[in-house]
């Protein structure tokens, strides 16, 4: 037998009707900004403004985009790594096709310490050191 709410019907509709209210005010406080605090600058958030910087310096944003997935699909535990370890780990772990064919091109015996060694090999750009 199961329990009776503790609310009826219309008890539920009303308090539905609070809580809409409480989280539409939440979220109009969210959408405003905060000032600035004395030790830092004016914050200018303009939708229409040129968003720069997250590139590294060397590299494009399709460099950028490819070594994430490539990092994101083969992850970290798979280095030391080959070709065929590498186009092994892309497929278990469904990487897109384009993904696939870029790395049929590594060469066969040559062996990876890391995922910069290996976009590098892949013909990627990667970052400039600074010295």
């Amino acid at each position: 037998m199961q329990e009776n709410d503790k609310n009826g019907p219309i008890q539920d509709d009303e308090a539905k009707k609070r809580l809409q209210g409480d989280l539409r005010s939440n979220r109009e406080e969210g959408r405003e900004m905060e000032p600035s605090a004395e030790d830092q600058p004016e914050a200018d958030r303009d939708p229409r403004a040129l968003r720069t910087g997250g590139t590294p310096a060397g590299m494009d944003s399709r460099d950028v985009e490819l070594r994430s997935e490539i990092a994101q699909h083969l992850g970290r535990h798979l280095y030391p790594t080959g070709r065929e370890e590498v186009l092994d780990t892309l497929r278990a772990e469904h990487a897109p096709d384009r993904l696939v064919e870029l790395a049929k091109d590594l060469p066969a015996d040559t062996r990876y310490a890391n995922v910069q060694e290996l976009v590098q090999a892949l013909g990627l750009h990667t970052e400039a050191r600074r010295s």
